[in-house]
């Protein structure tokens, strides 16, 4: 079995079929659907991949079209939309079974200095005293499941009780701290740094929806969760093999749809990246009553 983390490498790898034409795919896992950090980092991917090197991601948008199909390759074609003298545009459109389930469109810009300012990072306790997932389960008595258990390529360390928790401490928090890095050492090439935070970035800012409305993923209610947009800004250079605080709220809740707000930090307090995600919340029934 391969190591997490060179596996993802791995998936964020992309073949190149032609001119603007990448090929990637999907871990080998039994699950339903693509996971959206992974087709919006492989978008990225393909997206730098047509860009001089000397210009850095410093945004991007994206919209969640269809649920992606694991058991099949994902293409993904480039749009060269602008080629400026400091900014590069590009739009890249995933598609499988000939439909596009995803859409990016990404600016790169050349380094160059200006005035440099932040807000200061968040108090949070320092990250090798947060307990890891295997640690906070066997303190609350559970049992071990593969599921939970299994190596990841990210780390991934809640400050405070996460919503998949059962009996945690969650009521009505709109905010929430995760400390996260690569599980192991990352190349050096940029691009796979923004790449992998991307990926990570998708897989708890919903969580502080969850937190808000008063659910978790061990709730009475069966609730429907899913991605429908995100955007980010990378506003300063950082690896992914560091610790970076993801510190999370989630001002609205409304309609079916949640919104999150995510702010990633190194650990010497830089403001590096931005985020915003909203995603589809909705209550569709009663475990109990569906038992």
């Amino acid at each position: 079995m391969t190591a997490p983390l060179p596996a993802l490498l791995t998936i964020l790898d992309l073949e190149q079929l032609e001119v603007n034409i990448f090929r990637g795919l999907s871990p080998d896992e039994t699950v339903q659907r693509v996971f959206g950090g992974q087709v919006a980092g492989q978008a990225l991917v393909a997206a730098g991949r047509s860009v001089p090197e000397d210009r850095h991601v410093h945004s991007l948008h994206a919209y969640f079209l269809r649920p992606g199909d694991p058991a099949i390759p994902i293409i993904y074609e480039v749009d060269r939309i602008r080629d400026g003298r400091s900014f590069t545009t590009r739009r890249v459109v995933a598609v499988q079974h000939g439909n596009p389930i995803f859409h990016l469109s990404a600016s790169f810009q050349v380094e160059e200095p200006g005035v440099d300012t932040y807000l200061p990072m968040p108090a949070a306790p320092d990250p090798e005293t947060v307990p890891t997932i295997s640690e906070r389960r066997i303190a609350q008595g559970l049992p071990a499941m593969p599921h939970w258990d299994r190596p990841r390529p990210i780390d991934l360390r809640w400050v405070s009780d996460p919503p998949w928790l059962p009996d945690g401490d969650t009521a009505g928090r709109h905010t929430q701290q995760v400390w996260l890095k690569a599980s192991g050492e990352m190349p050096d090439d940029p691009l796979m740094h923004v790449c992998a935070v991307t990926y990570a970035s998708d897989l708890t800012l919903l969580d502080s929806v969850l937190l808000a409305g008063g659910m978790t993923w061990d709730d009475d209610r069966e609730v429907m969760v899913a991605s429908l947009d995100h955007a980010m800004w990378f506003h300063r250079p950082f690896r992914a093999d560091d610790w970076l605080l993801y510190d999370q709220s989630a001002p609205s809740l409304s309609g079916g749809r949640g919104l999150g707000i995510g702010r990633l930090f190194t650990r010497d307090g830089r403001h590096v990246v931005s985020m915003v995600q909203e995603g589809l919340v909705r209550v569709v029934g009663n475990k109990e009553t569906a038992l």
